[in-house]
């Protein structure tokens, strides 16, 4: 491809440089052609976001016959300096609630689950520590990085015992008592001071990276290049920091994108543009040289994993005829917890089946109230997304689930996919034909009424421009169209043929439409039929007939059905006729809740 005057530019630089780059605009492309024109005795580290963009530029180098170019993540490079050389057991996931609890016998007092809400502290501090710059837990305020009133109250109130036990765990993983985090050897790195033997190092997604590989990069003596897009920094929840504006280096721009044309270019400035109720905000330009044509791949993309569930729901309830759907990432990470806990776990509470209750933490709670005063006093946001589908679908959540898992594709089979679902962190670097946002962002009328209505003082400016991020992220995955709730346009913006407008329903026209299911649906339970059978008949061949269903063999053909057992196997298991079966079924109103 022919360079613009910009990539010319950065590839003829010299000294330590920043390079902010908008989305599309080829700066992977742009970091070859750098690293290719130095010398060919150049020892060069090239840090990737995570392992997937690791694999693709690694192999990217390859082709372009870069040899001296070693790619590497954070994480894989902290792995080699502190967990070979220590020994150390490696956790694959971080440490849940309740066994934080546990390993450090932590004390309660009468307020209920206390233990627990100060366990997720405990992990909450650790990983703001691990991903800090600082070199000791007392030096940070934790506290500044609450904003519910409850969970703040809650901290105050116990902040010395959660700083002593968090010190207290560090120490447990510091020794080998037990096994380490991932986040906890990046951090260790970082404190080992270590000198990376490079001439050159390049640090991709610069604006998503945490302080404490900041601190490590800032440290080389190489020449370092950092490059990203200030405005996809939306890792805040992750303690990342917009290195950009924290690196004093020359700056250079790519603001040319190949990836979608001057419509949605524009509809992306403009998105940017509501950054200019948060304070002063400078309008970057965005060119669109982007011409695809075709539509192979369509993605639906939301900011939550609940609203991505609901639309997800709403399309395979819709779409009849659709075969094949794709999940980013994996699937089941859509219906569990960073720390564990299922949406199963959720509904089980929700419904009282406590013995089917698999978390620890979940069964620890008496109903979903307890389980909303823990989210209070935690910010779990996860778990309260869950909380959420739960009291929006209840009992059909089985059903749900597992008619999407069976149009779901392995990522092997993904060209396949005639949808793909996604939220914007788990397709941050990719990009779609043609993409279909969910209305669950943030548009320029909620930012206005929001700061309307609150003090200056209670906004959060810090997460207000992340949310606008997000939204700005998802704007630029498409190569040809999008489908936007007409919500989330900028107002007085044009009329585009690329950029189609989706009605969103008023509340009022969702109640109606939620009474009109209910009445069909009743009218259909009216006119089903159950066929008898003879007693003597069907005793002689099958033991169990006729025996009375318990509460237990009910949660048990529950969720035999559930997970998809076919009628004749569960004949065979109960001991009962396939009519027998057949007819529960239908008592149940399995087909209904689950079908």
């Amino acid at each position: 491809m022919k360079l613009t005057k910009q990539q010319i530019d950065i590839i003829n630089s010299t000294g330590n440089i920043k390079i902010n780059a908008v989305a599309g605009s080829g700066k992977t492309t742009t970091v070859i052609e750098y690293a290719k024109t130095r010398p060919s005795t150049s020892r060069i580290l090239y840090l990737a976001f995570n392992k997937s963009v690791k694999l693709e530029a690694a192999k990217k180098f390859a082709d372009k016959g870069l040899n001296n170019v070693k790619v590497e993540t954070a994480h894989s490079l902290a792995y080699r300096h502190i967990v070979f050389r220590n020994g150390y057991r490696v956790r694959s996931q971080g440490y849940k609630t309740n066994e934080i609890a546990e390993l450090l016998n932590l004390e309660g007092n009468e307020e209920k689950h206390t233990e627990y809400v100060i366990a997720n502290h405990i992990n909450k501090l650790i990983a703001y520590f691990c991903n800090s710059d600082r070199h000791k837990v007392q030096d940070l305020n934790y506290l500044d990085t609450i904003r519910d009133p409850k969970a703040k109250t809650f901290v105050s109130k116990f902040y010395d015992y959660i700083v002593s036990q968090s010190r207290l765990l560090l120490s447990k993983m510091d020794k080998g008592e037990i096994e380490i985090t991932h986040d906890f050897y990046l951090k260790k790195f970082q404190l080992s001071n270590p000198n990376l033997n490079y001439d050159f190092i390049l640090f991709d997604e610069g604006q998503d990276a945490s302080p404490a590989m900041l601190d490590v990069f800032f440290n080389q003596k190489a020449t370092k290049v950092i490059v990203g897009d200030t405005h996809q920094q939306i890792y805040g929840w992750r303690f990342a920091v917009n290195s950009l504006e924290k690196a004093d280096f020359k700056t250079y721009h790519l603001s040319t994108s190949f990836r979608f044309s001057q419509d949605i270019a524009n509809l992306a400035i403009e998105v940017l543009k509501f950054k200019k109720h948060l304070g002063v905000h400078q309008t970057i330009p965005i060119t669109g040289k982007g011409n695809s044509k075709e539509i192979k791949t369509k993605a639906v993309l939301a900011r939550t994993n609940l609203g991505l569930l609901l639309k997800a729901i709403e399309f395979v309830t819709e779409k009849k005829t659709v075969k094949h759907i794709y999940f980013e990432g994996n699937i089941n990470s859509y219906t569990y917890a960073d720390e564990g806990a299922s949406l199963y776990d959720v509904l089980n509470l929700y419904n009282g089946k406590r013995h089917m209750i698999k978390d620890k933490l979940i069964k620890a709670m008496k109903d979903l109230d307890e389980l909303d005063d823990y989210i209070k006093k935690t910010e779990d946001v996860q778990l309260g997304m869950m909380v959420e589908i739960v009291k929006e679908y209840g009992n059909k959540i089985p059903g749900i689930i597992k008619a999407i898992k069976e149009k779901h594709v392995d990522n092997d089979d993904k060209e396949k996919a005639e949808m793909i679902f996604s939220t914007v962190h788990r397709c941050k670097g990719m990009e779609y034909d043609a993409v279909q946002l969910v209305n669950d962002f943030v548009s320029e009328e909620k930012i206005e009424k929001l700061i309307e209505e609150k003090k200056a003082d209670e906004i959060n400016l810090t997460k207000l421009n992340e949310e606008i991020n997000l939204l700005y992220v998802a704007v630029t995955r498409t190569k040809n169209s999008i489908h936007i709730p007409e919500t989330l346009i900028p107002y007085e913006f044009p009329k585009s043929s690329q950029i189609h407008l989706v009605k969103v329903a008023s509340e009022e026209e969702k109640e109606q439409q939620r009474k009109t299911t209910s009445v069909q649906k009743t009218a259909l339970q009216a006119g089903k039929t159950e066929k008898a059978y003879s007693v003597e008949e069907v005793r002689s061949k099958h033991k169990g007939a006729y025996r009375p269903w318990t509460q237990e063999l009910d949660d048990e053909l529950t969720v035999m059905y559930c997970e998809g057992k076919h009628v004749k196997d569960m004949a065979l298991h109960f001991g009962r006729t396939r009519g027998a079966i057949t007819s529960r079924i239908k008592k149940l109103e399995l087909e209904d809740l689950y079908g």
